[in-house]
């Protein structure tokens, strides 16, 4: 059995945060890594319902989020997840005031080998499960807080598609599970 590495990719809507995950699997891919893009389950969620949230819609999400991550790691041994359980934490908070005990048993930031932190420097784009184009901002400070309150310090990526893309490698390259016997293209 392989150690999977999960690397989170995590940020206000609208910051790109699909458009890296997608690259930076295909990237690794290219490289001969066994590596996976697990797609954002809110979308999955929504496909076929109304976009109505309550809690008990958050907590799915969560549940699936990490369902979709177990699945790929069945067969890869680097996750690019697209959102975690984080996201899921904070849409609670800004939603609800507050995340659920059963959404917190689900939260686990520290399985993730890195975090990437997308930046709200690209232009909004319109979607029917985005909601803050003025807060992406201060959405981004809800985020740095958790995750300075967990101990964890992300890579701010910032610039364009290219430049998020090149500063995600430099960082993945220095990572030690990188450096000890996986490609270093």
């Amino acid at each position: 059995m392989s150690i999977i590495h999960r690397i989170a990719v995590v940020g206000p809507e609208s910051c790109g945060k699909s458009t890296l995950s997608a690259q930076l699997a295909a990237s690794m891919q290219a490289q001969g890594v066994r590596a996976s893009h697990v797609t954002e389950y809110a979308r999955d969620y929504y496909a076929n319902r109304p976009y109505q949230v309550a809690m008990s819609d958050i907590e799915a999400i969560a549940r699936g989020q990490l369902q979709a991550e177990q699945a790929a790691a069945r067969q890869h041994d680097w996750l690019i997840c697209d959102t975690t359980v984080l996201t899921c934490k904070i849409w609670a908070e800004v939603a609800f005031g507050q995340a659920s005990p059963a959404l917190l048993q689900h939260y686990r930031p520290h399985d993730y080998v890195l975090t990437l932190l997308t930046a709200a420097d690209i232009p909004w784009q319109p979607d029917p499960l985005r909601s803050h184009p003025a807060e992406r901002d201060w959405l981004l400070g809800l985020y740095q807080a958790e995750l300075a309150a967990v101990g964890i310090v992300p890579v701010l990526l910032y610039g364009s598609e290219q430049q998020r893309l090149q500063q995600a490698w430099r960082v993945i390259r220095q990572l030690p599970q990188w450096l000890d016997g996986l490609p270093k293209k």
